[in-house]
């Protein structure tokens, strides 16, 4: 969406909220986030893989805040990565972005095949709800879409979609893919609260600005039976790809974690293994009948376990390379359009 002279990426509402001044950037329409589990709400307030781009040739002002929380904010010229990162908290803090010297003398026709135009500026968010406060610049716009990626691929699943334990938004797993593709990212991760509700299913459906999706079918809930578990994944499955039939739609089953590695999760018990939820997904893509759906057995995206972070649930930086690589190689058969040729 469009923000006086920048584009919010992966963001889909502003919204005033009482209390607090500027406006919270939501990655989901306020209309559709009321009808989620209070946890999702919550989350689909926080910047997840979150940009504000734009093209200036002068400094640029952006007044941010995080009046819960902190939150952090790291500066891309395209794909190029910058050592500034800011971090912002309760108090309006001021982010001044000067396009670097070097950035202005390179030859364009040298650059002209990477995904993401030089010029563009991205600040990639993430943490806690952040609020937009106002723009200074002159002269300054919104990317054009030629300046930006063709293809774009939105992924929904858990906080290891969301962002696991990565250091860095571009380190998540859904930026790894995207940048191993060519591909933008809309990431609708919703840490500890993915649970696949009919709502979040029928607004991805209702989307039409995403070429590939990936579903990572929920570790989140393994807290329901196994018949609720099924007949949510099964609507959400058949609601997304029979609305898109000509876009891959990729099913991703539970990745390996603690609860198999000698952790037990009390009250979950009764409600069924790890793998006969694995299983549950399977029938589910079996079941779909649909020619643009495909399974992902979780054991293959990540396969050392040692990518995991202490907890043995969240990737670390690592394991979020290591999944980000072999998404990429599974899923770059299935999209027909040009990609970088990274992998």
């Amino acid at each position: 969406m469009i923000y006086e002279t920048v584009e919010l990426h992966n963001i889909e509402d502003l919204v005033s909220v009482r209390g607090f001044p500027g406006l919270r950037m939501q990655r989901v329409p306020e209309s559709v986030r009321v009808k989620l589990n209070s946890d999702a709400q919550s989350q689909m307030c926080h910047p997840s893989c979150a940009e504000i781009r734009f093209v200036c040739d002068h400094p640029v002002s952006i007044q941010l805040s995080c009046p819960k929380g902190l939150g952090t904010v790291d500066v891309f010229y395209g794909p190029f990565q910058s050592l500034e990162r800011y971090e912002i908290n309760q108090d309006i803090s001021v982010i001044h972005v000067s396009m670097p010297d070097q950035m202005n003398v390179y030859d364009p026709a040298r650059l002209s095949e990477l995904p993401f135009s030089p010029d563009v500026c991205r600040l990639l968010m993430a943490g806690d709800a952040m609020f937009i406060h106002g723009i200074a610049a002159n002269h300054c716009r919104p990317p054009n879409r030629d300046e930006l990626p063709r293809l774009r691929y939105l992924a929904y699943g858990t906080s290891i979609t969301d962002s696991g334990n990565a250091t860095g938004p571009h380190l998540t797993y859904v930026e790894q893919v995207g940048i191993r593709l060519g591909a933008d990212v809309i990431n609708l991760g919703s840490s500890g609260s993915a649970f696949c509700e009919p709502e979040i299913a029928d607004y991805i459906a209702g989307r039409k600005d995403w070429d590939f999706a990936t579903l990572a079918l929920s570790v989140n809930m393994l807290k329901f039976p196994l018949s609720v578990f099924y007949e949510r994944i099964s609507y959400m499955i058949t609601t997304i790809c029979r609305s898109h039939p000509q876009r891959p739609v990729f099913c991703m089953t539970l990745l390996p974690y603690s609860r198999e590695f000698g952790d037990t999760f009390i009250g979950l018990e009764d409600k069924g293994s790890p793998e006969d939820y694995r299983e549950a997904l399977r029938r589910a893509v079996q079941h779909c009948f649909c020619k643009n759906v495909y399974l992902l057995e979780g054991a293959d995206i990540l396969k050392d376990i040692g990518g995991l972070a202490p907890d043995l649930l969240h990737p670390g930086d690592q394991g979020m390379i290591f999944m980000g690589e072999n998404l990429a190689r599974k899923i770059k058969p299935k999209i027909k359009p040009r990609i970088s040729p990274t992998i």
